[in-house]
């Protein structure tokens, strides 16, 4: 049996929809509210809930825990992995932070998962994630009203860029990775992913001219790039209700951005991919026009 965790969010459930056209897998997917009918019941803040749920699963997609205090995840993670082993799960597919972001605040929680899967009994297969292209998908259109009028495309980028991929792409892969080794282990056989850390980083990256120019050619009009300081995004940031946490991983991330540490330098996306990524310019155009029709 292969289980899926967090199939409430985006990645989980793109991965458990995947696997489910496998005819030949038995699959199940985990929520924090599962009804044991429909999705069993993980929830990582109960570790009681995870003795059960991960009853009679060989293959486990462990989809990280996502956005917390680092505490938090530790103790979430820690716990997910305990759980596993005292289910006898067999094999382990991990959802991590590509090598690029090895700077960034939520690098290490990632980094921490992956010495503590290693140090246990099961077989692990690690896959590092690049950032979504919701990134500068989610700038884009967020600024393509203000651009449209302006012409102008501020955000905190400097002069760098950042390599993405399509959500779609990453789970792909996993739903590759998990149900190769769900068959090698149902053949008696050790899964040809096990012990592989795969460097999953976009093949495009992207800057603030390059989504300027995006927002030109869907806008029929000029468009150009402008810096904004991190400060300047702090101070935006403060008044977005998000959590401290939340900020200080934002400013984070632009800061790796502006130098120049998120481009990919080697990354493994292409070779396990039935197909080509897809494109992240594409992607882009795709939620300006959106954001441009609704306003």
């Amino acid at each position: 049996m292969i289980l899926v965790t967090g199939v409430s969010g985006g990645l989980g459930g793109l991965i458990l929809r995947g696997l489910s056209g496998e005819d030949d897998l038995e699959v199940v997917g985990g929520t924090r509210s599962g009804d044991g009918v429909n999705a069993r019941r993980i929830d990582f803040d109960d570790p009681a809930s995870l003795a059960g749920g991960f009853r009679d699963v060989d293959v486990l997609v462990f989809v990280s825990a996502g956005y917390a205090e680092d505490d938090v995840v530790l103790a979430r993670h820690g716990a997910v992995v305990d759980a596993a082993e005292a289910a006898g799960v067999r094999h382990v597919v991990y959802t991590s932070l590509a090598g690029s972001g090895d700077l960034m605040t939520i690098a290490l929680p990632h980094r921490w998962t992956e010495a503590r899967l290693a140090a246990a009994s099961f077989e692990v297969t690690v896959l590092r994630n690049g950032l979504y292209t919701e990134v500068p998908v989610g700038l884009a259109a967020a600024a393509a009203a203000s651009a449209g009028e302006t012409g102008v495309f501020a955000a905190p980028f400097g002069g760098g860029s950042v390599s993405v991929v399509a959500k779609e792409d990453l789970a792909d892969v996993a739903v590759r990775v998990a149900a190769e080794s769900g068959r090698d282990l149902a053949a008696g056989r050790r899964s040809r992913h096990a012990g592989r850390t795969y460097e999953l980083e976009g093949v495009e990256a992207v800057g603030g001219q390059d989504i300027a120019e995006v927002l030109s050619d869907v806008l029929d009009r000029p468009v150009g790039y402008q810096p904004v300081s991190l400060s300047t995004m702090r101070e935006v940031l403060a008044g977005s209700g998000l959590e401290p946490y939340q900020i200080t991983h934002t400013l984070s991330l632009f800061s790796n951005l502006g130098a120049g540490y998120l481009q990919a330098h080697r990354t493994d996306l292409a070779d396990l991919l039935p197909s080509t990524p897809r494109p992240v310019r594409n992607q882009i155009a795709r939620a300006v026009m959106s954001a441009a029709g609704a306003s």
